[in-house]
């Protein structure tokens, strides 16, 4: 598939008026778990549509062009908000999140698993294990506060069980600024990059959004510490972000990449109503593609082929789980940290080094860190742990389910 050869609608029939705005939710009980994925991560590449949109206007003198922008903008904005009311009003806040993390580890696994570029890769592969840990984070407080099980929500398609200790997530800021890819990177990794940064994006927003309504105090403060992380991902996954592109040639990679991913979801989705959805979407986005196209040649003078020479679709993204290649991440890289560019076992780091500092300012007293509290709280309660297990984590320290370990990837003891 080439959306650059697809012939586009006309920009006022992709208008929608408040009857088709407004969508039928699915129902929590029956829907698959990924088609709530499918639908994070949509409402998160709208998102980042938008909000480029609006950096790009700020930062833009002709208004002939913040015109054109604005008409695309306001038209993606009808999108995310239709795509956003697909969650049931049933459906409380944490169950949604638990949609968010199942979201976050197995698009970021499959992802890397098809990502040529190892830089790209390791970077995929280490905030994969933190938002892995996220989600039994996330599962204890659930099962605790609500006797809801998260495996069922995930379908039993994503294990639930502690991964790099969040407590160990919380790194000094400049070691999350990462090599950017060049302009001549293969297509699936600008759009990998482009993917995963709206996703990890999205789940910020969401956290410091819904954060604040939470209705009990550990699960205000965890959300809290959380989001923070979240923020430390997007400021990696952004940091891989060719940041040579002009203002145009980003427009026309952010449109091609939501063509990608509405085609992807199209292909993938199970649900009839709203594999409709994808397929409409899709066809409004050859539409901006289109737009981005007459943008670029008009004010620079560019072809979209000198921008992405082959338009044709890479392999197309298919979430699903991805059980034994998070377990082998989780193997190979679980003491790992942050280290500038790169990533090192915190066994080999200096005793000096910015870690370490910004570790004792933030968790000066670990007894006060919430996703270390409320994984003590539930133990407290139940004995052991909540997890959702296919074997035993293949990492020795997290195998006792009556204590949560601080230490791994955090101190260097833990190799």
């Amino acid at each position: 598939m080439n959306p650059f050869e697809q012939k586009p609608l006309c920009i006022d029939d992709t208008i929608m008026n408040w009857e088709k705005l407004y969508p039928k939710s699915y129902n929590k009980c029956d829907v698959n778990p990924y088609t709530k994925t499918r639908i994070i991560l949509m409402n998160g590449t709208e998102f980042e549509a938008n909000w480029f949109s609006h950096q790009f206007s700020r930062n833009c003198k002709n208004n002939d062009i913040r015109r054109e922008i604005a008409v695309t903008r306001r038209i993606e904005k009808q999108q995310q908000m239709l795509i956003q009311n697909l969650k049931p009003i049933n459906e409380n806040i944490l169950e949604t999140t638990i949609s968010y993390e199942q979201l976050a580890v197995d698009l970021t696994a499959r992802l890397a698993q098809n990502e040529p570029d190892i830089n790209v890769r390791n970077a995929l592969n280490f905030a994969l294990l933190e938002d892995f840990d996220h989600l039994y984070r996330y599962s204890n407080l659930l099962e605790l506060e609500y006797k809801i099980l998260p495996e069922k929500l995930v379908g039993r398609y994503t294990e639930i069980m502690p991964a790099r200790p969040t407590i160990s997530h919380h790194r000094d800021p400049k070691d999350s600024i990462k090599c950017y890819t060049c302009k001549d990177a293969e297509l699936i990794t600008k759009l990998n990059v482009n993917i995963i940064t709206a996703a990890e994006q999205q789940t910020m927003n969401y956290y410091m959004n819904v954060g604040g309504f939470y209705t009990s105090d550990i699960g205000r403060k965890l959300y809290q510490e959380i989001g923070l992380v979240e923020e430390d991902h997007v400021t990696q996954y952004g940091s891989l972000i060719d940041p040579t592109q002009t203002w145009l040639e980003n427009l026309l990679m952010h449109e091609y990449t939501e063509c990608y991913l509405y085609y992807s979801c199209f292909n993938d989705e199970t649900d009839p109503y709203i594999k409709k959805i994808w397929e409409r979407f899709f066809e409004f986005e050859i539409v901006h593609l289109h737009r981005a196209c007459d943008l670029l040649k008009k004010y620079e003078g560019k072809e979209w082929q000198q921008i992405i020479p082959n338009g044709n679709f890479p392999k197309l993204l298919c979430l699903g789980p991805n059980i034994e290649y998070v377990r082998d991440v989780l193997k190979n890289t679980v003491n790992f940290t942050d280290v500038r560019e790169s990533y090192a076992p915190v066994c080999e780091l200096p005793e000096d080094f910015d870690f370490f500092t910004y570790q004792k300012i933030v968790n000066n007293d670990v007894c006060q860190v919430p996703s270390h509290m409320i994984i003590n709280e539930y133990i407290c309660n139940k004995g052991i742990d909540y997890r959702f297990e296919v074997a035993p984590t293949p990492i020795l320290e997290l195998r006792d389910r009556k204590c949560d370990n601080v230490c791994v990837g955090r101190q260097p003891l833990c190799k």
